[in-house]
């Protein structure tokens, strides 16, 4: 159906350290109720009870870094998994040091998960498919951060054709039919005459898509792989006051996110991963309006229907 869930949850939006109102980063995206979480701060399984998530009908889990604001909730989330009664697999697309993390971690505590975690390890050299079906493709794209880290990149496959259900019975086209027509097929009527697709089904909307990037210095290679996406989510750990700051580590500033964003015709642009140093995030709003009007802030909490 053309009308099916492209939703984004706000976990957590903060940088490096937690604030009383701002987790580490995380996020789910509910993409025609397949559940993709996006980094796993510490506290998400917190937040995704806090948030009342879907908590076990997450079946993919993509880490952007191994820096510990991206991760660190991970061990925790597996293991209430686990002890919650989960038996259907799971599938984390990763950095590849994070699985010796989490053997190690089940090593010492002498645990084992009464479910299946398949593995897909990242890579950036360049855009590369992680997961398919028939609804919604997936891909890792390179960023560049101090370590190895990926952004990621959620796509809606195209959408079926829409039925003029009317036009079925002036056509005398079968019921039968209507998947055919969907696909884009003529087909043949109850008369033998041929009744070509257009004349009984008109365009579904465009695909939906919604790029994270998560740490990155300001990078415009990473416009190439973002073109024309409904939501960007880019990073923008300070203000121009402190872009120095921002170069040294690696990270952007609210205007550097918003040239990306202009500079990839983004729809829409997302900030996040503040440093806890700023209590006032109106601020990046005011810094990104300029280049791009489109934006807003991702607050904990914040529920975005794409």
């Amino acid at each position: 159906m053309s009308s099916q869930t492209f939703e984004l949850l706000i976990l957590g939006s903060s940088s490096a350290s937690p604030t009383s109102e701002r987790n580490p980063s995380a996020q789910l995206l509910n993409i025609a109720e397949r559940y993709f979480l996006i980094d796993c701060g510490e506290a998400t399984q917190i937040q995704l009870r806090r948030f009342k998530a879907k908590f076990q009908a997450i079946d993919h889990i993509f880490i952007s870094h191994l820096h510990g604001d991206h991760f660190f909730g991970l061990p925790g989330l597996l293991s209430s998994m686990h002890l919650l009664g989960r038996t259907q697999s799971l599938t984390i697309y990763c950095p590849k040091e994070l699985k010796e993390v989490i053997d190690l971690l089940n090593k010492i505590s002498d645990t084992r998960f009464n479910y299946t975690i398949n593995w897909v390890f990242t890579n950036n050299d360049g855009l590369n498919l992680l997961f398919e079906d028939d609804k919604v493709e997936v891909f890792s794209f390179p960023l560049k951060h101090r370590i190895f880290c990926t952004g990621f990149l959620f796509r809606e496959k195209p959408l079926p054709r829409k039925i003029d259900k009317y036009k079925l019975d002036k056509y005398k086209i079968s019921t039968a039919d209507i998947l055919l027509l969907k696909n884009g097929n003529d087909v043949v009527n109850k008369d033998g005459e041929i009744i070509k697709n257009n004349l009984v089904t008109f365009s579904a909307r465009d695909p939906k898509s919604y790029a994270y990037c998560s740490d990155t210095i300001y990078f415009p290679k990473i416009v190439e792989y973002i073109k024309g996406v409904t939501l960007l989510y880019h990073e923008c750990t300070f203000l121009n006051d402190k872009k120095d700051r921002a170069e040294k580590t690696y990270h952007s500033t609210a205007e550097q996110a918003a040239e990306i964003a202009k500079q990839a015709n983004a729809k829409q642009l997302l900030l996040g991963h503040f440093s806890a140093r700023y209590g006032d995030l109106e601020q990046f709003i005011a810094e990104a309006k300029p280049i791009f009007e489109n934006c807003m802030l991702a607050t904990d909490g914040k529920r975005i229907s794409i």
